[in-house]
């Protein structure tokens, strides 16, 4: 079968009996082309279904309208939530955002540089990875860009983050509260910014209650972003001879990993032990009783990151140092409960731990 030819500039001329120069400048909004040609130009060009080539107009000299968001994982709700509201605020603006995928590895994260550079993107919003590539920063310097969630000390200081610090310190506390001394802590590493902030958060939390000493068969850091990491830490934490009465989470995907496997082995929540997760997605409200978890200020975040954004690719604007840093929220729901101290450790699968009500 034969590919139906696209409509073209030519035939939008032959149409209204006009040059061919004249369709592409009135399509580019050229001050020199009438408003009345103008406006006959768009109606047919709309009528014959016509599409632009942006590339084209690029080569001419007219400017980008592409705006690059750079994320780990787009299957984390976090990252999917805000590649969908700054796509609309970017839209509102003339924008079109690219999203690229960069699976938190350097080699991959400089390749999805470089062809963001090559379509000749204006500005970039990137959660950058662990390590970035030394030709990563390099080609960062020609480009306005802020970091997201994330802050990497070789990139420059534009950043929108939340107060990873305070949101362990504050899941942390609420289960201290409740009575629990043995706290679990499963998170990302520890080169990350954010693995760094949310780790000396649960240990914040942890010296203030008056447990002095950290135990370190209680804490696994694992990859960011990992279904797996929450399934085998759960594990190895029920394998323990004295396994935690509660767990908090420092990560979306973790969190998914460790409610998959406390279903799994049929573990009773709260009544057996209890849980605070990380984000809050839809599902986390119905999960059991609901869980309990910290909620992150995704649209805040969003808000802030796209004005400064914008602001960076206007003609004309400075680049001096910007961060905003958005606290999070503890929803409070029923995975978790007091602590009966005189029955404290969850043994396999079995109801060794009793909480009162």
């Amino acid at each position: 079968m034969q590919r139906r030819r696209g409509v073209t500039a030519k035939d939008i001329a032959a149409r209204l009996g006009i040059a061919v120069s004249t369709v592409g400048r009135a399509l580019s909004d050229d001050p020199r082309i009438s408003a009345e040609t103008t406006l006959k130009v768009q109606a047919v060009a709309a009528e014959l279904g016509y599409v632009g080539n942006k590339a084209a107009r690029m080569m001419r000299g007219a400017p980008s309208s592409i705006l690059g968001l750079m994320v780990p994982d787009v299957r984390n709700s976090f990252y999917s939530a805000a590649a969908h509201a700054l796509s609309g605020k970017m839209r509102a603006f003339g924008y079109q955002l690219v999203l690229s995928e960069t699976g938190d590895d350097p080699q991959l994260e400089l390749e999805q540089l470089k062809g963001l550079s090559a379509i000749q993107a204006v500005g970039l919003i990137i959660v950058p990875s662990v390590d970035p590539h030394a030709d990563s920063v390099k080609l960062l310097e020609s480009i306005p860009y802020v970091q997201l969630l994330r802050h990497h000390s070789s990139l420059d200081q534009q950043r929108f983050g939340i107060d990873d610090r305070m949101i362990l310190d504050s899941a942390t506390s609420h289960l201290t509260a409740l009575g629990h001394h043995r706290i679990a802590y499963i998170g990302g590493p520890s080169e990350l910014s954010t693995g760094t902030q949310r780790l000396q958060g649960y240990r914040d939390a942890l010296e203030r209650s008056g447990i002095s000493e950290e135990d370190p068969d209680l804490v696994r850091l694992g990859p960011a972003g990992s279904h797996t990491h929450g399934v085998e830490s759960l594990r190895s934490l029920l394998a323990l001879a004295a396994p935690p009465t509660a767990i908090v989470t420092g990560s979306v995907q973790a969190t998914h990993g460790l409610l998959d496997e406390i279903l799994a082995r049929g573990i009773s929540v709260p009544e057996e032990l209890s849980v605070v997760g990380f984000g809050d997605e839809p599902g986390f409200s119905w999960w059991g009783g609901g869980l309990t978890t910290m909620a992150l200020p995704v649209d805040e975040m969003v808000s802030n990151c796209a004005t400064r954004l914008l602001d960076m690719v206007a003609p004309g604007a400075a680049a001096d140092p910007y961060e905003v840093v958005s606290p999070g929220r503890l929803q409070l729901r029923a995975s978790t409960a007091p602590l009966d101290v005189s029955e404290s450790n969850l043994r396999g699968t079995g109801s060794a731990v009793r909480r009162t009500t």
